[in-house]
């Protein structure tokens, strides 16, 4: 009786030990999911490319920033869409009572620079305004293009360095990218997201340049 009881806390003991050897000894594989999950959004957003319209860009004629955009909405409370983005996108921020940023970290993802100063950062929109209304925002509601300058729900909007924004400017992929190549496949699937979402049409030159950044997707 004695043995058997030893032999059985032996086996209970290996089949417990059995999962842990087995986490142990795969943590290779532990990067194998991200890979996979941006290949697949690559292989997701060559199909919403697909899906878009092809055609010659509009006319800028009667464009204005304040077209889309005469200020930031209001989200919640006293905060804007703007301060929300950046409480979203930083790290250790701190907030007055108007929900005004005044302390905080944040990453650049289009050139890879930490700042420490809010006065160093810009929300930027993926889509410039200013692009979407040559992309067929011009025929759009002033309803449609508020909602479009402070969308929170799609990849539309992002913290970036003053100097890449400024950099940018209203340029489509075929004229700029993210100094950071490795961005490029997040770049890219975020603007054929919310091209998609808004049914904004793409040019022929635009679609090659975001067929060649999702490559990057791997």
């Amino acid at each position: 009786m004695i043995y058997s009881r030893r032999a059985v806390q032996l086996a209970v003991l290996t089949l417990v030990a059995l999962p842990i050897a087995a986490v142990i000894a795969t943590p290779p594989a532990a990067a194998a999911p991200r890979k996979r999950s941006q290949a697949e959004a690559g292989a997701l957003a060559r199909g919403m490319l697909a899906d878009l319209r092809v055609a010659r860009p509009l006319s800028i004629r009667g464009y204005s920033h304040r077209r889309f955009q005469p200020r930031w909405a209001h989200h919640k409370g006293r905060c804007d869409v703007r301060e929300v983005v950046l409480a979203r996108d930083g790290r250790r921020v701190r907030k007055n009572a108007a929900c005004h940023p005044v302390k905080g970290i944040w990453y650049s993802p289009y050139d890879g620079k930490r700042l420490k100063s809010e006065r160093q950062v810009d929300v930027d929109h993926v889509v410039p305004l200013a692009y979407a209304w040559r992309s067929g925002a011009r025929r759009w509601s002033e309803a449609r293009r508020r909602a479009f300058a402070n969308d929170l729900t799609r990849p539309e909007l992002v913290t970036v360095s003053h100097s890449a924004n400024i950099a940018k400017g209203g340029q489509g992929p075929q004229s700029w990218r993210p100094p950071r190549r490795a961005y490029w496949c997040r770049y890219a699937t975020s603007w054929i997201t919310v091209k998609h979402h808004y049914r904004l049409f793409v040019t022929r030159s635009e679609k090659v340049a975001l067929l060649n950044m999702l490559r990057t997707c791997r």
